[in-house]
């Protein structure tokens, strides 16, 4: 690893205007249908291009961010990871992550989500990362169980899209989890 946003297999970097049309693509092809074109009206690519511009002028970090997951092998955008209701006081912040079509099943999302919950548990000295997961998303489902998240409960029939009501299944992380089976970074 060469800095703590660099895996093996992928990085993270900040949104670039060009991304749009990852961006299109993620939306068009999502497990997770509240973001995708099955419930809003279509966007157009002018809607596309001017999202990720005004994500792409934001300044980095703070309570709310995004970034590109991009393949280390061949640099294309594999998808996004994101932070958000961050609660300070008690060291809590939500992630969510979408991952391309064509990178799914090949390791992009895990070491995406252990890079972002090494630089929340180490350098933002966050105690716990929590996550929503539709209960039919058995992909998103077993990476986090495969991460170390524990199932903390289930909101029945919360969300409705499709025509039905769904299921979303809350999981969560402790930093000492983590570290349990994660080496903490060092300065050397």
């Amino acid at each position: 690893m060469s800095d703590m946003w660099t895996g093996k297999k992928v990085r993270l970097r900040a949104v670039e205007p060009e991304d749009w049309e990852g961006f299109r693509a993620l939306a068009r092809d999502t497990v997770d249908v509240r973001d995708a074109g099955l419930v809003t009206p279509p966007r157009s690519d002018e809607s596309f291009r001017s999202w990720t511009a005004e994500r792409a002028g934001r300044a980095p970090g703070g309570e709310a961010f995004r970034l590109v997951i991009q393949t280390l092998a061949d640099g294309a955008f594999a998808g996004s990871v994101t932070v958000g209701e961050t609660d300070t006081r008690a060291g809590r912040f939500r992630t969510g992550i979408e991952i391309a079509r064509e990178h799914r099943g090949r390791g992009c999302a895990t070491e995406a989500t252990e890079l972002l919950l090494t630089y929340m548990f180490a350098e933002l000295r966050h105690h716990k990362c929590e996550v929503e997961v539709h209960a039919f998303n058995e992909a998103s489902l077993a990476l986090y169980r495969k991460l170390g998240f524990t199932e903390e409960g289930r909101l029945r029939q919360h969300e409705f899209f499709a025509g039905a009501h769904h299921d979303v299944v809350l999981l969560g992380i402790t930093a000492d989890e983590h570290w349990a089976t994660h080496q903490r970074p060092s300065v050397r």
